[in-house]
């Protein structure tokens, strides 16, 4: 009976590893398009920067929300190197949203707060 199992679990992970080799790994879009802003550190403490990668003139505003989807913080104006104090914020995972000038996102991400 041992037999019988040792055989039935080398036969379904031979068969796991098979299916898994014949799957094409699926594009992430957000690879595709070149990312607008990028934020450091992460996971941060007291204080998180924005960089913009773009040299348009273009406003911007920036809005946080915590993971549960409330917004905890706005910058309405984002400059090329916004910083963030975190001072006020928990714990935690964060979502970040970077609006352009008609509320259209343009890029968006998350970051964690450890204290």
């Amino acid at each position: 009976m041992k037999i019988f199992y040792a055989l039935s679990t080398i036969l379904l992970l031979a068969i796991t590893e098979a299916r898994s080799q014949d799957r094409k790994p699926v594009p992430d879009r957000r690879e595709a398009s070149a990312r607008i802003v990028k934020f450091y550190p992460n996971p941060a403490t007291s204080y998180i920067t924005f960089d913009l990668q773009q040299g348009d003139n273009q406003t911007y505003h920036l809005q946080i929300f915590n993971f549960i989807g409330k917004k905890v913080q706005e910058v309405s104006k984002v400059t090329p190197k916004t910083t963030v104090n975190l001072s006020d914020f928990y714990r935690g995972m964060y979502i970040f949203q970077l609006k352009d000038k008609n509320g259209k996102v343009v890029d968006s991400g998350k970051f964690q707060v450890s204290k």
